[in-house]
């Protein structure tokens, strides 16, 4: 699809205005009408509620710690606090959105769950969920991904779950998600989709940022009786976005109030810029243009005859040409802002954390740190700021890339 304007067209199915949909093959319209139903019934009833909240509270280690940096903020001239996700069970906060849709997948009947993976992360998360269910797991992953996420690979493996190596194209996530749909349009009275990121078609972007609100609702809590109030800013790497758009769902609420918008909290969405002669690397908000990708309608990194243009990063969670529809509403309203790092501020970043607060983040979060890490200088932030960083995931997984790529300047 060519680019056009966001204004041209309004998606049937979705709350995000211009940006969204349901733009798939008819062969996956009964089982997305039947997850919407699910979405609007099952997953706000108390039933469902309680189980999840009692297994993220037992299983998970939900709630994540918030805990002030105050050696790294006062290196970047800010009042740092980071939201743990790295301590969730699994070290990345994929979990919250893989169990909520498992249970919701094993109250649907379905006995076996897919899911594509970047990082590994999601892989690992849906592996976690399965074998606690009992449901049997397939994942995607771009072959690309599977020799710089080997760990996340092997972990997979030990959980019981198949990984499928993805060889078309990029090799990377957009192909792994490409492979995964062609799965479930194959086994739709079987399988459930357990999609990774706050992306696809409807209702999957509203589940998804519905599982990760959790983050956004402690970090609101938790912020206001360490610090008091409330942060000037909420900042988190995107790819697809389900971080970040869970972190943002705790502090979205005056949207639509003009003089309480003014005080609000500013959301800042920090992309892979990629190397420094990359062109942006996989900045879709930076260089990208409205179309289609994976049945929704957001902001794409795409060519002048609308084909899809291969993302770049060193992140591999981040190496996705799209963002959810609901992140490229916000940009459009105003309400979010995005920005972009590049790998080697990503780099620093991981280093200096470790180095400074005895924390090593995973390469994405580790871009929000490297975003935070000049924000006052080139003012972006005033001194001071009280800002919260998500931390994703933790960085074991990253650590070879990190000293490959460190080598020659240590």
């Amino acid at each position: 699809m060519n680019a056009t304007s966001p204004r041209t067209l309004t998606p049937r199915f979705g709350p995000f205005g211009a940006f969204g949909g349901r733009y798939v093959s008819e062969l996956l319209w009964p089982a997305l009408a039947e997850l919407a139903d699910a979405v609007d019934a099952l997953v706000p009833a108390a039933p469902f509620r309680a189980e999840l909240a009692t297994l993220l509270a037992q299983w998970a280690g939900r709630p994540t710690a918030l805990t002030p940096a105050p050696r790294f903020g006062a290196a970047c001239g800010l009042s740092l606090h980071l939201k743990r996700e790295d301590l969730l069970h699994g070290g990345a906060h994929k979990l919250n959105h893989a169990l909520g849709q498992a249970l919701l997948a094993r109250q649907l009947g379905k006995r076996r769950l897919i899911a594509e993976t970047g990082a590994g992360q999601h892989g690992v998360a849906t592996a976690m969920a399965g074998a606690r269910l009992g449901l049997p797991v397939t994942v995607f992953m771009g072959a690309k991904d599977v020799e710089r996420q080997r760990v996340n690979v092997e972990r997979m493996r030990l959980l019981g779950a198949e990984v499928r190596a993805v060889d078309d194209g990029s090799a990377t996530l957009k192909d792994a998600i490409n492979e995964a749909l062609r799965d479930w349009a194959t086994h739709l009275a079987t399988t459930h989709y357990v999609l990774g990121s706050a992306c696809g078609p409807d209702p999957f972007p509203r589940l998804v940022r519905e599982l990760q609100a959790v983050v956004g609702r402690e970090a609101r809590a938790q912020f206001a009786a360490q610090a008091g109030g409330r942060p000037d800013a909420v900042v988190a790497c995107i790819g697809g976005g389900s971080n970040a758009i869970g972190l943002f769902a705790g502090f979205l609420d005056h949207a639509d109030d003009a003089d309480a918008a003014s005080r609000a909290t500013q959301c800042i969405g920090v992309e892979a810029a990629g190397a420094r002669d990359g062109g942006l690397g996989a900045a879709k908000v930076a260089r990208g243009r409205p179309g289609l990708l994976h049945g929704a309608r957001t902001l794409l990194l795409q060519d002048d005859d609308g084909q899809v243009v291969a993302s770049r990063s060193i992140a591999a969670g981040l190496d996705y040409p799209a963002i959810g529809p609901e992140h490229a509403a916000l940009q459009a309203s105003g309400r979010a802002r995005y920005v972009a790092a590049f790998d080697d501020e990503a780099l620093d970043a991981y280093g200096e954390l470790a180095r400074l607060e005895g924390i090593v983040p995973a390469l994405e979060p580790a871009h929000a740190l490297a975003w935070a890490r000049r924000a006052v200088a080139r003012g972006e932030l005033p001194r001071g700021a009280r800002v919260v960083v998500n931390l994703s995931g933790r960085g074991d997984k990253d650590l070879a890339t990190w000293s490959a790529a460190t080598e020659p300047r240590r």
